[in-house]
């Protein structure tokens, strides 16, 4: 078993940029590409505890400000499991981390998020 920590250095960027653009666009009541940079830095996340949780305290606190209740109903478990699921490396590789989608589901990563672990030295892969 694999014990994850924190975010390699190469990796921050990408992750610290995705939260950024999230304010940027929500700020902008973008709420769309807002709740798109938010999925984008859980892919890139989820493999580290603390980004992990980080993204989904986000996230519920997007699902209040939209008022969106099933989101929020469906955060407060990934907050309090997520961290501890990325922490012994048992993470649904691609999940997107919102309410829509089943919490232990894996999916696909896109090619645009697969380049950035790559450029970062880091695998996508468990």
């Amino acid at each position: 078993m694999r014990f994850y920590t924190s975010m390699p250095k190469g990796l921050k960027p990408y992750y610290q940029k995705e939260l950024i653009d999230y304010k940027r666009e929500f700020d902008h009541e973008n709420r769309a590409k807002a709740w798109n940079h938010l999925e984008r830095a859980h892919i890139i996340g989820q493999k580290y505890p603390y980004a992990h949780s980080y993204v989904h305290w986000k996230m519920l606190q997007f699902g209040f400000k939209i008022k969106n209740w099933k989101e929020v109903v469906g955060q407060i478990p990934r907050l309090v499991f997520g961290g501890v699921k990325s922490f012994v490396g048992k993470i649904p590789v691609g999940n997107t981390g919102g309410a829509n989608v089943p919490p232990l589901k894996p999916l696909p990563i896109n090619e645009e998020l697969i380049s950035i672990f790559e450029k970062a030295g880091v695998p996508h892969e468990p």
